[in-house]
């Protein structure tokens, strides 16, 4: 098993700048079939946004979706990890605040996502979420 967050940690994570249309970071997610996107301004970390947030903090709003920036949908305090942080220290986190990610930063710049699927085919490969982890989409 794994020791460091490193270890386990999917690398170079999709970011886009907060002034990006939330139609374009929920194309982007469609794209690369992935449930977040990490928000930097100037290559430091400002956010982070899921399709939840999409969901919920924009289109169950009224108004035109398109005119709204991926800044009016993101979460501003995240909570990070770095590299050479303990794994477990990670899963407290996660367990602790009920989260399902963390980006991973390195001297504030992000570097990688943690998320569950990645601490399960670590701790347990045969249990549901990893396999579930692993498995090829099919769309």
């Amino acid at each position: 098993m794994a020791a460091q967050v490193r270890e386990v940690m999917t690398l170079g994570p999709v970011t886009v700048a907060p002034d990006t249309p939330v139609t374009e970071v929920a194309r982007v997610m469609r794209d690369r079939n992935i449930g977040a996107v990490l928000v930097v301004d100037g290559g430091r970390l400002r956010g982070l946004v899921t399709d939840r947030d999409l969901t919920v903090r924009i289109l169950a709003e009224d108004g035109d979706a398109s005119a709204r920036t991926v800044a009016e949908a993101c979460s501003a305090n995240v909570v990070c990890v770095a590299p050479e942080d303990d794994l477990d220290r990670a899963v407290q986190l996660m367990r602790g605040r009920a989260l399902r990610r963390l980006p991973v930063v390195d001297d504030g710049r992000p570097v990688g996502m943690v998320t569950l699927g990645d601490v399960a085919v670590d701790q347990d490969p045969t249990c549901v979420l990893a396999r579930i982890t692993v498995a090829e989409p099919n769309l």
